[in-house]
């Protein structure tokens, strides 16, 4: 069994997919997108990197604001999650991502990552922060 962990933005989807052994997370790809709307494509890449990678269950970034409350994209995030469900038939999770960004910036920033670079892989990297904190969470949950 794998997990798959996802970065949902305006215009990408960040993709990470755990270990067999669902103990790390690794980043795959960056899924890009001319319009914020037409999910069609990403949705169908999602679904065949699933199938590639084994995957039983997806965790979703859920870009909470600072103070808890759920604003517009938290909302996008939640339609995406229900779309995500309906395409693959996987479980779908809500995953709190506040700061994930920045601490992918900041990861690329200290790898000495050229700026110009580091929107390749900022949100490959915040997914897999997303996809490492929620294994984490499962395996602390089952000690």
């Amino acid at each position: 069994m794998r997990i798959m962990g996802l970065d949902y933005g305006s215009k990408t989807v960040g993709v990470a997919v755990s270990d067999a052994l669902l103990l790390t997370a690794q980043n795959i790809e960056t899924i890009c997108r001319e319009q914020e709307n037409k999910l069609r494509r990403t949705l169908a890449r999602i679904q065949e990197l699933c199938l590639e990678y084994e995957v039983e269950e997806i965790v979703l970034g859920f870009p909470k604001n600072m103070n808890n409350t759920t604003g517009d994209r938290a909302e996008k995030s939640l339609e995406f999650a229900e779309m995500l469900k309906k395409r693959t038939g996987l479980p779908v999770v809500m995953w709190d991502e506040r700061l994930t960004t920045v601490a992918a910036e900041q990861v690329l920033m200290e790898s000495g990552v050229r700026r110009e670079h580091r929107k390749e892989y900022v949100d490959q990297i915040a997914a897999s922060m997303i996809l490492q904190g929620y294994l984490d969470y499962r395996k602390n949950r089952s000690e």
